[in-house]
């Protein structure tokens, strides 16, 4: 054994690099603080299952498993959201909703998802929105991470793309998929293979036309003209009213002039198991691979004795050290008295006001309408 080597997926960080990285965390957090989210710190070792039921198998699997005394498997936490979805439905289980939950904290992931993303130790910036099903609380998060990036100095690097797994879920459905070939139609959309999924589609009710569409569509990145696209191949119920929940979304985006940081991307439908509603995924210009992603999961409290509503994201702290480190950034505290903002009938109103007041570094906190 080479004591000198480190294990393959493991670094130390020495330095203006250690500096740099406490100074995006501290730049995060005080964003997360800025809009009332409270710290909450999860314990790093867990019961296997916690995660098995949060993340499911085939991700809980990517961890380090081990056997504790009594026989029970343990993990090293490969994900927080599971850990705060739990908190939530147990040890803050009176508290008023909505609840608003963030961390900075290390993950830790034994197998490689790809080989531009694989860190055996990462440490997630995130925060949690529970108790909240509400259009607002969604674009919530939109606007957090747009903060947090422009905090950081790239207001001009950053493309946050987003999408409902629900426009899948329809489609699915509506071809009356069984599980393998679900699976296997979200693998190609995910991976962009056209060709392959018009050959795919061919076993179904669709005509060529509609084929070369779809396949067309699910290639496509845009702005509100990718929504009238999709309205002219897509027509089945469910899938509808994601389109019209995300053109809703769009609609404030606009409203609040964060569009030309914004794309729809329909053939984003990885993690369909997770998310039940708006996905979006967060990407810098020079970053190897996507630096966050983020959405709405209102299933996975569920598995802790107590359903609700949730949205959330994380932010990778790594990446964005190393885009962070090409650019120059200053960074300002967030002190300000807590201002509460009331969330009228006008969500874009809401959200531009919660807004101003984050530009002069006051606390804001939406208060959700029923």
């Amino acid at each position: 054994m080479h004591l000198s080597r480190i294990p393959a997926g493991m670094r130390y960080y020495v330095g203006s690099e250690a500096r740099l990285r406490r100074a995006v965390e501290d730049a995060a957090m005080s964003v997360f603080d800025g809009w009332s989210y409270e710290e909450v710190i999860t314990p790093t070792v867990d019961y296997y299952a916690l995660f098995e039921h949060g993340m499911g198998q085939e991700e809980a699997q990517r961890g380090f498993c081990f056997s504790d005394n009594d026989g029970r498997m343990l993990a090293l936490r490969p994900d927080v959201t599971s850990s705060v979805a739990r908190a939530a439905a147990t040890l803050l289980a009176e508290r008023p909703r909505p609840l608003r939950l963030c961390y900075a904290a290390s993950v830790f992931k034994q197998q490689q998802q790809s080989h531009a993303e694989w860190r055996r130790e990462s440490t997630q910036l995130g925060c949690e929105l529970i108790g909240a099903a509400v259009i607002a609380a969604d674009l919530e998060m939109l606007a957090i991470a747009a903060e947090i990036l422009s905090r950081l100095g790239l207001q001009e690097s950053y493309c946050i793309t987003i999408n409902s797994v629900e426009i899948f879920n329809g489609i699915a459905a509506h071809l009356d998929l069984d599980e393998p070939s679900r699976e296997q139609m979200r693998r190609l959309i995910d991976t962009r293979e056209s060709a392959e999924l018009q050959r795919f589609l061919t076993s179904y009710r669709t005509s060529a036309e509609e084929r070369g569409l779809f396949a067309r569509l699910t290639q496509l990145t845009g702005k509100r003209e990718i929504l009238n696209e999709a309205r002219a191949v897509i027509t089945n119920p469910r899938s509808v009213a994601a389109l019209n929940a995300l053109e809703a979304l769009w609609s404030v985006i606009e409203s609040v002039g964060l569009q030309d940081t914004f794309e729809i991307d329909l053939g984003d439908v990885s993690s369909l198991d997770y998310y039940t509603g708006l996905s979006f995924k967060v990407f810098v210009r020079g970053a190897g691979s996507r630096v966050g992603r983020g959405g709405r999961y209102d299933s996975l409290t569920a598995n802790f004795g107590r359903a609700e509503p949730a949205v959330g994201f994380v932010l990778d702290l790594d990446a964005l050290t190393e885009v962070v480190g090409r650019e120059e950034f200053s960074l300002s505290g967030n002190n300000g008295r807590e201002v509460n903002v009331l969330s009228g009938q006008d969500i874009a109103a809401t959200l531009a006001a919660a807004q101003n007041k984050r530009e002069n570094d006051e606390r804001v906190r939406i208060e959700f309408g029923q």
